[in-house]
């Protein structure tokens, strides 16, 4: 099975027209053209049956994603005493930079998620890690943060290294551009699930998202069957992963066939993210649809397209880490997370009582009781 693409720019040419008009927002709703309607209905179908969805930004160009992605090989190629000077256990590591062997997958911890892997077909099962993830990861908080918040642990000021004075412009500007993506699919989705446009994007606003990119050392851990993350899955809202240049992403179905991904040049992977502890427990968009999205399992792994990415990079003299750029989107932490409009109706919308979605956040890092965490588990 492919992933189908999905090309935003039909949509985002009658959105920035209709922006700028005084119209009831359920009247130009119901004046997308047919087709349109159909491809928001093709989003909303396409997260609620895979999980995870391929888009084309114009406004997120190939040379964006090459340009983050020069940036943090030479970040992450840097001697480690340099980058363990923008390690902040203390906040959790939700900023700056985590070192290799911090990130421990859930599937390594969690009794229950054991037996279900167990009990999957052979071809389905992820691969088994030896210990925690051998990559390293630095988060960039993206937007503004609100003035007042319960919770300033998830707001915390980000953390520049000395000697990148394109930093700051450079994650910004990447990390705008994959939150203004998710912003369109949130939309679309939206529309395509009998919501109003903004009813997923007015509870993102002032969200603590983070651009979140991980550095894989393929020198050192480029063996086939290494596994650099995991079996996992993403305790935000919806997350977005710009095309690495090593191969080896994994993703699990909903019918729980598994996959590897490939991003074609120029496009981003968006998945459903998960938020609280267990199997049984729930993400926001879950959350949000009462159960009708569920989480997008992943993992990354040394394959033998990664080895053959590593030969012609070894070859052409270019870098042997492996940079993931990706974003997790989160709802504002202030904001309840509850079941919206006729998903509220469920029979089941009672197992999803209304709550604060940073006390979920912070439920989960404790559930994992590591010294720190990110957007994964």
């Amino acid at each position: 099975m492919e992933l189908p693409v999905i090309d935003l720019a039909p949509y985002l040419e009658v959105s920035s027209k209709s922006s700028g008009n005084c119209r009831d927002e359920e009247e130009e709703e119901l004046e997308l053209d047919p087709e349109l309607k159909t491809l928001c209905c093709e989003v909303s179908r396409t997260l609620r049956e895979t999980g995870a969805l391929l888009v084309k930004d114009p406004r997120c160009s190939a040379n964006d994603n090459d340009r983050f992605i020069d940036m943090m090989e030479n970040y992450f190629e840097r001697p480690q005493d340099f980058k363990r000077r923008q390690e902040r256990p203390h906040l959790h590591y939700q900023v700056g930079v985590t070192p290799e062997g911090v990130e421990v997958p859930r599937s390594l911890v969690d009794e229950e998620m054991h037996e279900k892997l167990r009990a999957m077909p052979k071809e389905s099962q992820p691969s088994t890690p030896s210990g925690p993830d051998p990559k390293w990861r630095y988060m960039w908080r993206v937007g503004p943060r609100p003035s007042n918040t319960r919770f300033q642990e998830l707001n915390a000021e980000p953390v520049i290294p000395e000697g990148f004075p394109e930093w700051k412009d450079t994650m910004d500007s990447w990390g705008y551009k994959m939150i203004s993506a998710i912003e369109a699919v949130a939309q679309m989705a939206a529309i395509g699930f009998g919501l109003p446009k903004d009813a997923f994007t007015s509870l993102m606003k002032q969200g603590p998202h983070l651009l979140a990119p991980t550095g894989s050392d393929l020198r050192r851990y480029g063996k086939e069957g290494t596994v650099f993350a995991g079996y996992h899955y993403d305790l935000n809202f919806l997350t977005i992963h710009g095309r690495s240049r090593y191969p080896g992403l994994n993703i699990w179905l909903r019918n729980g066939q598994k996959m590897e991904v490939k991003v074609p040049i120029g496009c981003l992977l968006i998945q459903t993210g998960k938020q609280v502890g267990s199997m049984k427990s729930n993400m926001q968009i879950e959350w949000l649809t009462a159960g009708d999205c569920i989480a997008g399992m992943h993992e990354v792994v040394v394959t033998n397209r990664t080895l053959d990415a590593i030969n012609r990079a070894s070859q052409q003299n270019r870098s042997l880490w492996r940079v993931s750029s990706t974003l997790f989107a989160h709802i504002a932490s202030d904001a309840v997370l509850k079941p919206l409009g006729h998903f509220a109706e469920s029979p089941i919308a009672r197992n999803y009582p209304p709550i604060c979605t940073g006390e979920f956040v912070e439920q989960e890092l404790s559930v994992i009781n590591l010294k720190g965490s990110n957007g994964e588990l």
